[in-house]
């Protein structure tokens, strides 16, 4: 009888300590997100370096840096036309840790296949637009945009036209400018803006269509032409620039960007990187970049971001 009271002793005292051990991870991981963030983060990118969207995302994690004491180390995963990097960037640990530059494209690709939806992020706030613009190599024969639209409906389809992706924002602004003009041209799609860009300052096509932030460099250069703008109204970047509207053609297209994480972030991340993320994007700095490279700054909150998105989602859904 003895012996059986200090075996059901023993046994009550490792159950005890059983219960202390898995009170003192609970509390760990308790502690572990009052503490967040401990470690770097990562920023993913869906485009390749020196774009618009990359150049917003790295000035933005410059300022989330300082905010939240961490390293963020910017992760460029290109293709697809944002399909390569927005999967991966879903696909990550709901933990904090794994954040990303979320583009226009988050609102088209479910409707060309592809299994992305923006209820499938959690969105942080919008931190910036960009209008579309069509330029030309610097010794381009077209000085005009007349003069390009009438070639392209002289040769219907062989006019190049480089974009950032096929199915993105880019081709898509390519095929709405031609539907409002009556003209067909050939998108040829790259991995993002900046080798758009590139291919259209070193002549490998005839045009090119990309963000503001993309084309203004090399137009201040003198390494492209930038025929319109295709925005309600003129940039700063490129004021002498006039609209596509302007000039006959009704219409306006760009892009815009998002900050988010995966599905799931905890309540108490999402709060502090949201914080952060609206900080950073109302800070001077990110505003002075963005309006300089043409794009409007903006810093709203996860809701509003989020509302935003899933409009835009339905909207590109009637169109496709």
């Amino acid at each position: 009888m003895k012996s059986r009271m200090v075996r059901i002793a023993s046994l009550a005292v490792v159950g005890t300590l059983a219960l202390g051990a898995c009170a003192n991870r609970g509390g760990s991981e308790e502690s572990s997100s009052e503490n967040y963030p401990e470690k770097s983060l990562t920023m993913v990118v869906h485009a390749g370096a020196g774009g618009g969207s990359d150049l917003t995302a790295r000035t933005l994690a410059k300022e989330l840096e300082a905010d939240l004491g961490q390293s963020i180390v910017v992760e460029n995963r290109t293709g697809g036309g944002g399909r390569v990097g927005l999967t991966y960037l879903k696909e990550r640990p709901a933990d904090g840790y794994a954040i990303g530059f979320i583009p226009v494209e988050v609102a088209m690709l479910g409707h060309q296949g592809a299994d992305i939806k923006p209820e499938q992020y959690t969105i942080l706030g919008q931190v910036m637009n960009a209008p579309a613009t069509l330029s030309v190599p610097a010794n381009s024969p077209y000085r005009t945009l007349d003069q390009f639209l009438a070639a392209a409906k002289a040769k219907p389809e062989s006019i190049t036209v480089a974009n950032s992706g096929a199915g993105a924002i880019w081709e898509a602004a390519t095929l709405a400018l031609g539907e409002a003009a009556g003209a067909t041209f050939k998108p040829v799609p790259y991995d993002g803006g900046a080798p758009a860009v590139a291919a259209g300052v070193s002549g490998e096509v005839q045009a090119v269509m990309a963000g503001v932030s993309e084309s203004a460099t090399a137009a201040r250069d003198g390494r492209l032409r930038v025929l319109a703008v295709l925005a309600p109204e003129r940039v700063t970047s490129l004021p002498d620039v006039p609209t596509a509207k302007e000039l006959g053609q009704d219409v306006v297209i760009g892009g815009w960007g998002l900050i988010g994480a995966p599905a799931g972030l905890p309540a108490d991340v999402k709060e502090k990187l949201a914080a952060a993320v609206q900080k950073a994007a109302s800070s001077t700095t990110f505003k002075d970049v963005m309006t300089k490279a043409g794009n409007t700054p903006m810093a709203t909150s996860p809701d509003e971001a989020t509302t935003f998105a899933r409009s835009e989602y339905d909207r590109f859904g009637e169109i496709y």
